[in-house]
């Protein structure tokens, strides 16, 4: 078996059929899924079963531990030589294994992922949060675009490892947030191989409305600083840009009470989104709900940042994370 694919869900069952859906419609099909419920009030079992005929296909459940746990949990009941860490929310296009296959014969890795991209299918809304966190505007680039701030991280909703290295290091780590960037450092520090496959995309779906989408990204941000204090190299100068943003637009919004023309930068910068946006997807809405994403993404991500700054570097308090009990809702 050359590939196991590892699916932690949670609370996800239509998100699940559209994945499996997908792999079902693969080119290539040397590979057995894993699917493992991670404590979900609202299984996916019946999806599973309904593709039993046409995948290799395995379901797992166990209590409520994490993503990180309950992949480990998959990986420890896979047999393939790598490992295909996807999230439940991805669609794969049909030449997905066929690029990793193309990479791989290519030129050898221990570890490797790909970009994302918005499908044709989501929402508005999602098309937007999808480009507040591809978009070189927003994050630098560094989840797999061509321009680039920092080396590529493989991150858990796309990404390959081989089976050894994966053992090697103990599999992912007991954070909550922010663990297969952990898992991604210590491959590095490890001396592994880890590469960017850039044709080996998925549709990423990641939250449904601007709620969740600042959860998910403030969350980020706290993890960012619990990443800093176990490895403080790895703490580089883009992650420092949401913080300074937040900072900035607080500091001209207040400004904007005296002198309107304090509120220009921030306008300015709407305009550029706005435009980069709409081009990128054909649609002045989706430019102009991109802005919105954008900021989101950035004070959200700022916010947890500075929050877990203050608490963990000033008051010296243990690593913690939040929304942990209402992530999804």
């Amino acid at each position: 078996m050359k590939f196991s694919i590892i699916i932690p869900v949670y609370n996800r069952p239509d998100e699940v059929d559209e994945l499996l859906h997908s792999l079902t419609l693969q080119r290539y099909t040397h590979f057995e899924v894993i699917v493992v419920e991670d404590g979900s009030s609202v299984p996916c079992k019946d999806v599973v079963d309904k593709y039993a005929s046409t995948l290799d296909i395995k379901y797992f459940t166990k209590p409520n531990s994490g993503p990180g746990q309950s992949r480990n949990y998959g990986a420890e009941r896979s047999q393939g030589e790598y490992l295909i860490i996807l999230d439940s929310d991805c669609i794969l296009p049909e030449g997905y294994f066929e690029a990793i296959e193309k990479e791989l014969q290519r030129s050898e890795a221990d570890a490797f992922g790909g970009p994302d991209k918005a499908h044709e299918s989501f929402t508005r809304i999602q098309k937007a949060i999808n480009y507040s966190m591809t978009s070189f505007f927003t994050t630098g680039g560094i989840r797999g675009g061509k321009k680039k701030m920092d080396k590529f991280y493989p991150r858990s909703f796309n990404m390959g490892i081989r089976r050894e290295v994966y053992e090697a290091l103990g599999g992912f780590s007991n954070m909550r947030f922010g663990e297969d960037i952990d898992f991604s450092i210590r491959i590095f520090k490890g001396g592994y191989t880890c590469r960017l496959f850039p044709d080996a995309w998925v549709y990423h779906k990641r939250r449904t409305d601007l709620r969740k989408f600042f959860k998910q990204v403030h969350n980020s941000g706290i993890a960012r600083i619990n990443l800093y204090k176990k490895y403080p190299e790895s703490l580089k100068l883009v992650h420092l840009l949401p913080a300074a943003f937040t900072i900035g637009v607080a500091f001209f919004l207040i400004g904007a009470i005296f002198c309107l023309y304090s509120f220009l930068p921030i306008a300015c910068y709407a305009l550029l989104v706005t435009i980069d946006a709409s081009i990128q997807n054909k649609s002045l809405i989706i430019g102009m709900y991109a802005v919105a994403a954008s900021f989101v993404q950035l004070i959200g991500y700022g916010t947890g940042f500075l929050r877990a700054w203050w608490q963990r570097c000033v008051l010296g308090k243990d690593e913690f994370s939040a929304f942990n009990k209402n992530f999804y809702k």
